[in-house]
């Protein structure tokens, strides 16, 4: 990958450390990132990950803050995103004069961002990925990776499912971080994250507690697996084909909502830890806003659109509103409210 110019636009737990392993294999990786605690932590005493083993690398990047960007100067071949999906549009707007014809814009993000990429980008300057990976940041310059590069697991794509030569490279670069595959539907590819992410995303932090501990509280699992049947039912509706991910292969995809319970397990056996604090609840313990467009909220507007309701979706989207707004706090008491929406849903009319 020579001569081959990359920028990793948000630099949190994913982006930093994905982007280190590839400054670490050689490559000419900028990180531009807008937290200014964190840029200044990374210029003083590089970037610090934590793995899972108990060992740490410690990794000098070059890395300028947002309000750099128009000093930049020439263009760059690669552009990563991991920035929250709330931030896509706008971020692909700030690094869109960084592109030249053949570059490409990578989004390592949860939920459908694609779409947006491409909108401003064009289609042929668009990749999706999707991420089989886990990490934490609760401070600056520092992240905690909770699944190592061998457990660790991507696909690609373009859009229309070509090969490109600069797939290709995505395709090198990534490799630094882990497993990496390529799909050729990338859209469904990121569908089947989105439906292990449903259930696992608001629910969890809606009870201010580790992914593990909200799976195991009694009553909870019956909430999240309905939540990923309502998703499961939104993905066929908009004819989306279920397709292996995280590992699997095609042996291991039943034509039926079972899939979408399977992928929840697979979080659950293959990337998570006793620690492990889904993103939401990362956001919130930051004072931030949280990606609840990404998960419930994506499905319940997608069964808007077709006319139809996804009620267990939507009453634990309410409640994370409700977080939002400060009307309610974070806590395993919520569980309670989780529940009745379950026993709601299934009330006759």
């Amino acid at each position: 990958m020579q001569n081959v110019r990359i920028a990793v636009v948000g630099t949190g737990a994913n982006g930093a450390s994905m982007g280190a392993d590839m400054v670490r294999a050689g490559l000419d990786v900028t990180f531009i990132e807008q937290w200014p605690a964190h840029v200044e932590a990374m210029r003083e005493r590089g970037l610090t990950v934590h793995l899972p083993d108990g060992t740490s690398e410690n990794t000098s990047v070059a890395v300028l803050h947002f309000c750099q960007v128009a000093e930049i100067r020439g263009t760059f071949d690669i552009v990563f995103i991991s920035v929250k999906t709330y931030d896509t549009r706008w971020v692909t707007e700030l690094v869109k004069p960084l592109l030249h014809d053949s570059s490409v814009v990578v989004g390592l993000q949860n939920g459908m961002t694609i779409d947006d990429v491409a909108d401003i980008v064009g289609p042929h300057r668009t990749i999706g990925a999707v991420l089989g990976i886990a990490a934490n940041m609760f401070n600056p310059g520092v992240v905690i990776r909770q699944v190592s590069r061998a457990g660790t697991w991507l696909t690609v794509g373009t859009l229309d499912g070509a090969s490109t030569p600069m797939l290709e490279n995505v395709v090198e670069a990534l490799g630094h971080a882990g497993r990496i595959s390529i799909s050729r539907d990338i859209r469904s590819s990121k569908w089947m994250k989105l439906l292990a992410n449903i259930p696992e995303m608001l629910p969890s932090a809606l009870m201010n507690v580790p992914l593990l501990t909200a799976a195991n509280t009694e009553g909870m699992r019956p909430v999240m697996d309905a939540m990923s049947r309502e998703a499961y039912r939104t993905a066929i509706d908009l004819g989306i084909t279920m397709v292996p991910v995280l590992g699997k292969t095609a042996a291991d995809v039943p034509d039926s909502d079972q899939y979408a319970i399977d992928l929840l397990d697979t979080i659950l056996e293959s990337y998570s830890l006793p620690d492990t604090r889904v993103a939401v609840l990362q956001d919130w313990d930051k004072g931030r806003r949280a990606e609840l467009d990404a998960f419930s909220g994506y499905v319940v507007s997608k069964q808007r659109e077709l006319g139809t309701t996804a009620p267990v979706n939507e009453a634990i989207l309410r409640l994370s509103e409700r977080v939002e707004r400060g009307e309610l706090a974070p806590s395993p008491d919520n569980a309670a409210l989780m529940i009745e929406a379950l026993t709601a849903s299934s009330r006759p009319g």
